[in-house]
């Protein structure tokens, strides 16, 4: 419940500091992303005035939608002709020159809305997602390329509204960076295409990529077709943006429930990042010392977002990784634990699972099952390992996204 989207969307309408919001004129509503559906849902059974017209591009999900919302259930975390569709939608409805734009704004939006720039194609833009996320670019990365290969991400939705633009954000990033949720579609871009061309470089270079993609950001560069909008730029004057929950609410909410539980919580407020095999031996390491100091019964959370290189054939996600990398660290503990890591949308990679779990025993019932954590990690194959231990962690998707949580527990 603490990440509750429309809660979220519900607590920041009751601040009344939104002027635009009472305008005598319909506002239109634009909803992208993973919690579009119950945020869409909440604004229209709050919102006193009338409404234009609502859109919601999201993933499929059990919220019932009203009639009066256009719903497009496009594709995740690779867009599909539906993203497009709902792109090019929502570009025409900002265009419109009905009353005030009301954006609302989620994890996931940059592949549920596409509209790719003259020169590249939809396909062009699913290869180059793709290749980027098995190279394990992490979230800033990616996006500084999708904004520059598109007409509605880096400020173009409110460059194209013109005229009064709220937006409401639920954060999926670390730093809750506005310019990286969704890809910025309502804020001015602070990169460049030369920023762009440095990630494919650094992410298996300009030939892993297609060649259509390569010649609009070198021709952007050379400064033949036009950036994204930059702070300053005067068609954003009129637009306002702000994050309404992130994953400091999730923390909070844990560590009042361990509380409750008899735990001593402690929150380590240092974002987890990096990629999840390297970097969960040692966060773990570090939670098992924190809660040795506390002693007793002992709650250490934290939140972030890792990323995976993808080099094998198996099934996975980076909250399996982060699980099975950091197994051996519990292995020898004299106390009972357990620790987890798993995403707040309810989705681990190209998986049906959260994320999973690992405890003292973990590591012997690998061994005694004749798997190996190294081949499994290798093959990015994490699910059917933990799968077999029945240690994947299934909530089903939730409706919302505000990044990753790890939770250890010590009696």
């Amino acid at each position: 419940m603490a990440a509750d989207a429309g809660r979220f969307l519900l607590r920041a309408l009751a601040e009344r500091v939104d002027a635009c919001l009472f305008s005598p004129e319909p506002l239109t509503v634009v909803a992208i992303g993973k919690a579009a559906a119950p945020m869409v849902s909440a604004f229209l059974r709050s919102h006193p005035g009338p409404v234009a017209a609502a859109l919601a591009a999201s993933m499929p999900t059990s919220v019932s939608l009203p009639p009066s919302v256009e719903w497009y259930r496009a594709g995740h975390p690779v867009p599909d002709d539906v993203s497009e569709q709902a792109g090019r939608r929502a570009l025409a409805l900002a265009a419109s020159r009905q009353g005030p734009l009301v954006v609302l704004l989620s994890g996931g939006a940059s592949a549920l809305v596409a509209v790719p720039r003259p020169g590249v194609t939809l396909d062009d833009k699913r290869l180059v997602t793709r290749q980027l996320l098995a190279a394990g670019a992490d979230i800033g990365a990616l996006n500084t390329v999708r904004k520059h290969l598109s007409d509605i991400k880096g400020g173009w939705l409110a460059a194209a509204s013109r005229r009064p633009t709220i937006a409401f954000v639920i954060s999926d990033v670390v730093g809750d960076d506005l310019s990286v949720i969704g890809s910025g579609p309502t804020v001015a871009d602070p990169t460049t295409f030369a920023a762009a061309l440095d990630v494919l470089d650094r992410f298996g270079g300009r030939s892993a990529y297609p060649v259509s993609a390569v010649r609009l950001l070198l021709a952007g560069h050379a400064g033949t077709i036009p950036d994204t909008p930059k702070p300053g730029d005067l068609r954003l004057q009129t637009a306002t943006t702000r994050v309404i929950g992130s994953s400091r609410d999730v923390l909070h909410a844990a560590a009042d429930a361990a509380a409750g539980a008899g735990y001593i919580p402690t929150v380590i407020t240092e974002p987890v990042v990096g990629e999840a095999r390297h970097v969960a031996p040692a966060h773990v390491a570090r939670m098992l010392e924190i809660a040795g100091r506390a002693g007793g019964r002992a709650a250490v959370l934290s939140a972030g977002e890792t990323t995976v290189r993808v080099s094998g054939t198996g099934r996975g996600g980076r909250n399996q990784e982060f699980v099975l990398a950091a197994a051996s660290r519990l292995r020898r503990l004299g106390r009972s634990a357990v620790f987890a890591s798993i995403g707040t949308d309810g989705i681990d990679g190209p998986t049906d699972a959260a994320g999973a779990m690992a405890d003292p025993t973990t590591i012997a019932r690998v061994e005694q099952g004749g798997f190996s954590i190294a081949e499994a990690l290798d093959n990015n194959d994490s699910y059917a390992l933990l799968a077999a231990l029945g240690d994947l962690i299934k909530t089903g998707a939730t409706d919302t996204n505000v990044g990753d949580l790890q939770v250890l527990l010590v009696e």
